[in-house]
């Protein structure tokens, strides 16, 4: 890692990560927030409280600076630019919605269009993010 720029990555990652934030109020607190309220109460779950919020956003954040790091480590395989920022937010995207999403949505037996919808919003999301992140970084 010694000519990954640190400075840039931290800086695209938090550009990144308030893509994903953002993206993340759209979807649960706008689109969503009727079905969500609607899930919970069937399945008998509190809704998030403040603790968890600050926790999701922070991560969500702490997300957005490893899909940056992803992009700086495979750059130089790939070369700078747009197809590799697509192909950083392909692996987080997969890593984070597709796999959780089918995981915890057999789990807690999420109905499929949420599952589908959430799966779809976050390939928009992550791609945005990436390409918002990769837009930022230069190498050291």
């Amino acid at each position: 890692m010694n000519n990954v720029n640190l400075g840039r990555v931290l800086l695209g990652g938090l550009l990144a990560g308030l893509v994903l934030n953002f993206g993340e109020f759209l979807l649960n607190d706008l689109f969503l927030a009727k079905e969500l309220q609607a899930f919970f109460a069937r399945v008998g779950i509190t809704p998030p409280g403040t603790s968890f919020l600050v926790a999701a956003v922070t991560l969500t954040f702490v997300m957005g600076i490893v899909l940056v790091l992803l992009y700086a480590l495979i750059r130089p395989r790939l070369g700078p630019g747009i197809k590799t920022a697509i192909t950083a937010g392909l692996l987080m995207w997969f890593s984070v919605y597709v796999y959780t999403g089918i995981v915890n949505g057999m789990a807690l037996s999420v109905p499929l269009n949420f599952i589908l919808i959430a799966m779809a919003w976050g390939l928009v999301e992550y791609l945005l993010a990436a390409i918002v992140g990769g837009w930022i970084y230069r190498e050291a």
